[in-house]
């Protein structure tokens, strides 16, 4: 019997290799109908997981009135659209009341694909974000780079990173800015991973909000200056070297021009002192004349509308799979059993050969068996991937939205 049940399978296993191009199709199209579904279930179940779990680690976000959405995808996942700008005065307000920590973000520029966020070290405390290789930023025009972003940009502690130009033809705007890693975070998993953290006052920086250049005083070249006045004020021209790296040695020669709070942050993450303290700042912000020129929001509200649109759109969907893989399933049964009728004669010849029927059709049921096998096989190994790089890849779809 088990001698019977071998041959079996090693005939439909030499029949299925001599057609193997027939055979692979009917695998592919097995295990597709057995993983569309459950890939539909663990990236629903993943995404209600992210979005929760990072909506659920920023109690609150002050930004510009507009989309709450946009607001909340920029903050937690720093995606490509940006919102409307705040000013740092917006923070300073917040941290002065005393009713809570006001974390400002600055997420307009990019390095290659990666989005530069300019903030302060309470964001790593509060994110809960350590160093797995080198430090922490602690002067102007240093960077720590996320987990996923190193590994893409291929730099660790001790390289130096270019800002990205968002408009390569404006010679009078944004100055590209060398910035020196000092270290890699480690993984978490989130859209951390995925980030180039600068100082917030590096950010100004590459917004040309502050500048270093040469010294002035110092000069000894008269066609570098424009005019100089009897109070020693002296005005240069395009010709004077402005810096795109800040090293020890021109750090002194940056400066800013202006009020720093009045320069722009992207939003402001808030972790109120108390219950009390995130109860009466939702009430300033609904004042109308507050309202009109800042909102506050509540992430976690925020993402449970997305997650809710989510499984009513998967709701829509697990119907149109069961739809779509009855009718493959279908499909497949009838090319098989068209097969079985072009192999009539092959069927015939191995019948007339001394093989019972029994024996017939547990070859037909034996290649059955391979297929289905084969085809689980490969469905497992596409479930597995699913769950190892599933997070990885909807952080990716979020930050590309």
């Amino acid at each position: 019997m088990i001698k019977a049940i071998g041959n079996s399978f090693f005939i439909a296993g030499r029949y299925l290799l001599y057609h193997k191009g027939r055979s692979l199709i009917l695998i592919i199209a097995l295990a597709i109908i057995l993983f569309v579904p459950v890939f539909l279930n663990i990236i629903v179940s993943q995404s209600r997981k992210q979005l929760s779990s990072r909506a659920d680690d920023t109690p609150l976000i002050l930004g510009a009135p507009g989309s709450s959405l946009d607001l909340a995808m920029s903050n937690l996942y720093f995606v490509a659209k940006q919102p409307a700008s705040i000013t740092y005065q917006d923070a300073i307000d917040i941290e002065q009341s005393g009713l809570a920590t006001a974390i400002p973000l600055h997420t307009g520029f990019r390095v290659g694909d990666f989005r530069i966020v300019g903030t302060t070290l309470d964001y790593f405390e509060h994110r809960q974000l350590n160093i797995k290789d080198g430090r922490l930023m602690a002067m102007l025009g240093e960077a720590v780079v996320g987990a996923s972003a190193a590994r893409r940009l291929n730099c660790s502690a001790g390289d130096s990173l270019v800002s990205t130009p968002e408009n390569f033809i404006d010679i009078a705007g944004q100055y590209p800015l060398k910035m020196k890693v000092t270290g890699v975070l480690a993984a978490t998993g989130t859209a951390d991973d995925e980030a180039v953290f600068v100082d917030l006052r590096t950010s100004w920086v590459i917004a040309g909000l502050g500048h270093g250049h040469q010294d002035l005083s110092k000069n000894k070249d008269p066609s570098i200056t424009l005019k100089s006045d009897d109070k020693n004020t002296v005005t240069a021209n395009a010709k004077l070297i402005t810096y795109i790296e800040i090293t020890a040695k021109n750090l002194a020669s940056f400066h800013f021009h202006g009020d720093d709070s009045g320069f722009p942050i992207s939003s402001a993450i808030l972790v109120p002192k108390d219950e009390k303290s995130k109860a009466l700042l939702l009430g300033r912000y609904q004042n109308p004349s507050q309202s009109q020129t800042r909102q506050l929001i509540r992430p976690p509200l925020i993402m449970q509308e997305l997650i809710d649109a989510i499984f009513r759109i998967k709701t829509v969907l697990d119907v149109v799979v069961i739809v779509v893989a009855i009718s493959t399933a279908l499909t497949i049964l009838l090319v098989f059993i068209l097969s079985l009728r072009l192999r009539a004669r092959e069927l015939t010849t191995i019948f007339r050969l001394g093989c019972g029927r029994l024996t017939t059709a547990g070859f037909v049921i034996a290649e059955l068996f391979l297929i289905a096998a084969a085809s689980l096989i490969l469905a497992a190994l596409l479930i597995t991937l699913t769950n190892h790089w599933g997070h990885t890849l909807l952080i990716q779809m979020l930050q590309e939205r």
